[in-house]
């Protein structure tokens, strides 16, 4: 098994910068995509950014050239830098990843417990 725990999450007035980790630990044969999603009150789980283990990234619309995905291979870990936050980026930030816990099994998809970010002044 793998788990995932997030930190970084905090309260941050509108258009200040926040970073948040995930560092991922267990049983860990190889790691493939990592992302980050994050769920607002009353609303879906939505795909924020992800990257491949060969560094391709992807982002939302609405976070494009403000946030930032980045992993630490040798560290099992992803981060998401966040500037010039909005009130409407608040949400519960959640951690994914796809990984194998070992040579033999399939890859399956993991998540993280969430770390609450708050954007407001």
């Amino acid at each position: 098994q793998v788990q995932l725990v997030e930190s970084g999450g905090d309260l941050v007035q509108p258009g200040g910068s926040l970073t948040l980790s995930c560092a991922a630990s267990g049983s860990i044969f190889r790691i493939f995509d990592m992302a980050w999603y994050h769920q607002a009150p009353g609303k879906q789980r939505e795909l924020v950014a992800t990257m491949t283990r060969g560094g391709t990234t992807t982002y939302a619309d609405s976070v494009k050239g403000r946030f930032t995905i980045s992993r630490d291979i040798m560290k099992n870990t992803v981060y998401l830098q966040m500037n010039k936050l909005k009130p409407e980026d608040t949400a519960v930030y959640y951690c994914n990843a796809v990984a194998k816990s070992t040579e033999w099994t399939s890859a399956q998809n993991y998540w993280g417990q969430g770390t609450q970010v708050t954007v407001s002044s």
